[in-house]
């Protein structure tokens, strides 16, 4: 295997803050960090942080990571990488740590030491205890862990109400007096008060004289009148509604006879 070039050194440092996937092109999380060797200067190691919100730091191995453009791809299976052993993601690694990370990958110790000269031989990594969260190899302690349920609210349209007029006939009836002239005949006798009106004209002759006769009649007009203002208003109506959910816990319990009973 050929060391990586100045250029390789140049273009792998680039990789800070672009998507790490593993080798099926899931994303994993972000590239935070790139590793060099501490005495050949080559690209060894790439801390990807991962978990949701990027708080777990994980070690991956550059050796056959390639760039695409959703990220960079490694050679790895993503559960492989999320299991690495917990370093410290401090300056730089130890020779103990570099050991633990290139067991777990299963690589070989001496194939990344690119003419290493404080690369001394040390005591192989202590057994696992457990695996659960906290990773392949943990203390005595075991992590129990539950789910939670977090509620939240969302708006969304329940309805709609608009107003709507249309026009509707009636039929109105009233009342409304009205006045009308009619011919009524008066006699009158001749009298010292009349007697010039009643001679003036010819003695005997034939004459008519009309009179007209006026009459109300009811007229009907109609108009437009406005009579009230509508509009529509809403209001905020607060009730009470149950929300259920079903979470899983965890719980540990001891197997086998404790010796401090007997």
């Amino acid at each position: 295997m050929a060391p990586f070039t100045e250029q390789d050194t140049q273009r792998i440092t680039e990789w800070r803050g672009r998507d790490a996937l593993d080798n099926d092109g899931d994303k994993l999380g972000e590239i935070s960090e790139i590793y060099l060797d501490r005495s050949t200067g080559a690209p060894q190691w790439a801390l990807v942080s991962t978990g949701l919100l990027g708080t777990r730091k994980n070690f991956v191995p550059l050796e056959g990571g390639q760039e695409e453009p959703d990220g960079v791809r490694f050679a790895y299976d993503k559960g492989r990488i999320k299991d690495a052993p917990n370093v410290d993601a401090d300056e730089e690694l130890s020779s103990e740590e570099e050991q633990r990370l290139y067991q777990h990958y299963g690589l070989d110790w001496g194939e990344f030491d690119y003419e290493r000269q404080d690369a001394e031989p040390s005591p192989p990594p202590p057994p696992a205890v457990g695996h659960d969260t906290s990773g392949p190899t943990t203390d005595e302690a075991m992590t129990r862990s539950e789910d939670e349920i977090a509620v939240g609210k969302t708006a969304r349209e329940a309805g709609r109400a608009r107003l709507r007029k249309y026009v509707v006939t009636e039929h109105v009836q009233t009342t409304v007096p009205v006045q009308r002239e009619e011919v009524r005949v008066e006699r009158e006798p001749i009298t010292d008060a009349n007697i010039g009106d009643a001679t003036d004209g010819p003695a005997i002759s034939e004459e008519k004289h009309e009179v007209i006769l006026h009459e109300e009649q009811p007229v009907v007009e109609k108009r437009v009148v406005p009579k009230e203002r509508v509009r529509l208003d809403k209001e905020t109506v607060t009730e009470e509604q149950q929300v259920s959910e079903e979470v899983r816990k965890e719980q540990i319990e001891m197997e086998g006879e404790d010796p401090t009973r007997r």
